[in-house]
């Protein structure tokens, strides 16, 4: 199993649009990683899970229509910014092995639960997932000895700095 971490792209601000969906260099930036990722064959998850807020939703949409993807695309809990990571990392637990699984979602969720599942304590961060960023993880085949929890590792994280300008 791979999972990928992905921040949402830029947001507009709560005084433009209280429901914060993508802004114009969101949507841009959504369609520049979803390219790079279908260029280099790095995204091909089973399901994209995503916060309900708009921004994610957005962000996996235009993702999984990027990569031409067969996907299940799913509204799931606890992927909110302020969420505990437990509860995503339990459910990982539980997911298929041998699928890959894509969570749209935000800071500092993302960074606590990446944590989480590799040093088994979610702070401090041992990653910072700018906007539009995906860090990959793969289960190690260990376990945290304090609690149990499988042990994960990074296999590359990408960040929008590092992707090739937007087509003219």
């Amino acid at each position: 199993m791979r999972l990928y971490l992905i921040r949402h792209t830029h947001a507009v601000t709560e005084g433009e649009n209280p429901s914060r969906p993508l802004s114009p260099r969101g949507r841009t930036d959504a369609a520049r990683l979803a390219a790079w990722l279908n260029a280099n064959r790095a995204l091909n998850p089973a399901q994209l899970w995503h916060s309900p807020l708009e921004r994610a939703r957005e962000t996996a949409s235009i993702l999984a229509h990027g990569l031409d993807l067969d996907v299940v695309i799913l509204e799931t809990p606890g992927l909110l910014p302020d969420d505990g990571p437990e509860e995503i990392a339990d459910r990982l637990e539980t997911f298929p092995t041998g699928e890959n699984l894509a969570l749209v979602g935000h800071e500092p969720h993302l960074s606590a639960l990446a944590s989480l599942l590799v040093r088994g304590k979610r702070k401090p961060a041992l990653f910072e997932l700018k906007k539009g960023a995906v860090l990959a993880l793969e289960p190690s085949g260990n376990v945290h000895k304090r609690t149990g929890r499988p042990r994960w590792h990074a296999c590359w994280h990408i960040c929008p700095e590092l992707l090739p300008p937007a087509a003219p």
